[in-house]
């Protein structure tokens, strides 16, 4: 099917935001990325399942993203259809001491929501970009914190349009990973259990991460987060400055100055910039002391 065909059938089968060849520099922190094909930003759970209704009657290649923060999109672009759930679904819910929340409620909303209602457990997370969908999906963690520490369950939707709900002990979180990784389903729905605490307590901590993160971390160039997981027993920054690699650039891409953890988009980068780059450090780091550097940096799109 032609992309203006493909664009149509969703326009007229859901109440979805349609876009065709949407740069994908435009819906990631890293600001890079080339054209996605058709992106679908749905309103409802419905939109959800006629978008993945029509992908699988037409066999049209389908990614999910949640607001882009994790991701590196190649220069390419993503072919296909891209569901864009970060900032989409956004409805949440309290009832007690249990929260649930649609899963394009961005992480930092979700939190401050928390902490004004006065419920601990998700200080941590205050200052982590992207979506709540997004941070079960990679168990985003700062601060000695975790998603896995606070999620009771997930609803999520089978690509052929089911819905499942899967505990905590189903998503079998790891360090930056859970099971969904490893499946197709698409979160819809997060169920969190909190305690009640100190609401000016709560403030504060998430004030204290906030500032900290604001002091150590290149917030004022884009980037996907944290390049690389934590190698055991070592801390990634630590070692690429080591190495000598702060400030290392090949083209647009940068070692931060500011923290050799994170890859920067310090001018007009573009993703053949950041995965050279990431190469280069992993041959470096390996070379000095033995060490893999595992990207945590999702890489989506044609190469």
């Amino acid at each position: 099917m032609k992309l203006q065909e493909i664009a149509l059938l969703l326009q007229n089968e859901t109440g979805a935001k349609i876009r065709v060849s949407e740069p994908m520099c435009n819906h990631t922190s890293f600001h890079i990325g080339g054209p996605a094909d058709v992106l679908v930003v749905p309103d409802n759970t419905e939109d959800v399942r006629n978008t993945l209704r029509i992908s699988r009657e037409h066999r049209i290649p389908l990614t999910v993203l949640g607001n882009g923060s994790n991701v590196l999109v190649r220069d390419k672009g993503i072919r296909g259809i891209v569901l864009k759930m970060g900032n989409a679904l956004k409805h949440w819910e309290q009832h007690d001491d249990r929260f649930t929340f649609e899963s394009g409620v961005s992480l930092a909303q979700c939190c401050r929501i928390i902490g004004e209602a006065g419920y601990t457990g998700m200080e941590f997370a205050v200052g982590i970009p992207g979506s709540l969908g997004g941070a079960v999906y990679m168990n985003a963690g700062a601060y000695d914190g975790e998603m896995k520490n606070t999620v009771a369950s997930v609803l999520t939707m089978t690509r052929s349009g089911d819905l499942k709900t899967l505990t905590s002990e189903e998503l079998q979180f790891g360090y930056r990973h859970s099971a969904l990784q490893e499946a197709d389903d698409i979160v819809l729905q997060v169920t969190m259990d909190l305690s009640k605490g100190d609401k000016s307590e709560i403030l504060a901590k998430m004030d204290d991460f906030s500032q900290r993160r604001i002091s150590k971390q290149p917030l004022e160039l884009p980037s996907a987060g944290s390049t690389f997981k934590r190698p055991e027993g070592h801390f990634a920054g630590a070692l690429i400055e080591q190495a000598g690699l702060k400030g290392f650039r090949i083209g647009g891409a940068e070692v931060s100055v500011k923290h050799a953890g994170f890859i920067v988009n310090a001018d007009h980068a573009t993703a053949a910039d950041v995965l050279q780059l990431i190469e280069h450090i992993q041959n470096c780091i390996q070379t000095k002391f033995h060490v893999y550097m595992k990207p945590e940096v999702l890489v989506l799109g044609e190469e």
